[in-house]
């Protein structure tokens, strides 16, 4: 899943395509460089991030939304507001990404009638406060339990379960204990029943482990992102949502290829 924010303040890439012809040009490389599927979002929703007013997120993604479901993509919204929700599944969008898992107003009845899939995040509180002293009994016990009731939340609602995806949300409302403690125990998700979601790509936890070496930047911590992706799938990840597609691509099937090597007898 390659990230496209239409946005001015994401925590890595703000600006970087802040507008339609930039966020389209990105989404098409990014198909081309091996991703699957794109996630289009409007609203930054990074540690202390702010509320996007509904009009401004919609005239960020739903051109470009447009544009890109006309080439034939598949496509994602990454949103927690209802109407932006059904806007976007309209304009093309195949799958809801809500950091909210589906908890904000009247969102729980577009996904169901939008046909569309969803996948379920974890976040504690909201973004504007969410790393303020996080804190949980058992971390990743405390996020499965949530998802689980996403889920069943979801499928009273009518969304079927096999159009339901999960994400364990790392980053969101938890500090590096909380996020190592999840990642290391990623296998425990796979009893939800549902397929695992996991963004890692470029997030400050990174640095925290390795003091930033290599630089500064959030694009400097590719090869941590590349350590967790790959740790994510040897733990149950079906879907990573990266920024940089070619190369998570290259090392999940590289990574793939050594284990799938038949032994020299």
């Amino acid at each position: 899943m390659g990230i496209v924010n239409v946005t001015p303040d994401s925590f890595s890439d703000g600006g970087d395509t802040p507008d339609t012809a930039r966020a389209v040009a990105l989404g098409r490389k990014l198909i081309a460089d091996g991703a699957d599927i794109l996630d289009i979002g409007g609203e930054s929703t990074r540690p202390g991030a702010r509320p996007v007013p509904i009009d401004d997120e919609l005239a960020r993604v739903i051109p470009v939304i447009t544009a890109l479901a006309d080439d034939g993509f598949t496509l994602s919204i990454d949103t927690r507001n209802g109407a932006v929700m059904a806007a976007a599944t309209q304009a093309g969008a195949k799958i809801i990404n809500d950091v909210t898992a589906l908890e904000g107003e009247a969102s729980l009845d577009v996904a169901a009638a939008s046909g569309a899939s969803v996948i379920l995040m974890h976040m504690l509180g909201e973004p504007g406060t969410m790393q303020e002293a996080p804190a949980y009994n058992d971390a990743p016990l405390d996020v499965r339990r949530y998802l689980a009731d996403r889920i069943a939340a979801c499928v009273n609602a009518g969304i079927e379960r096999d159009r339901i995806a999960v994400d364990p949300g790392i980053g969101f409302g938890k500090d590096l204990g909380h996020n190592l403690e999840i990642l290391s125990r990623l296998a425990e998700f796979s009893d939800l029943g549902c397929p695992l979601v996991l963004g890692v790509s470029r997030k400050s936890f990174i640095a925290r482990v390795s003091g930033d070496r290599g630089g500064t930047s959030a694009k400097d911590r590719l090869g941590g992102s590349l350590a967790g992706a790959l740790a994510g799938v040897a733990r149950g990840a079906s879907i990573l949502r990266v920024h940089d597609v070619a190369q998570t691509r290259q090392a999940v099937d590289v990574w793939t290829a050594i284990g799938n090597a038949s032994p020299v007898l």
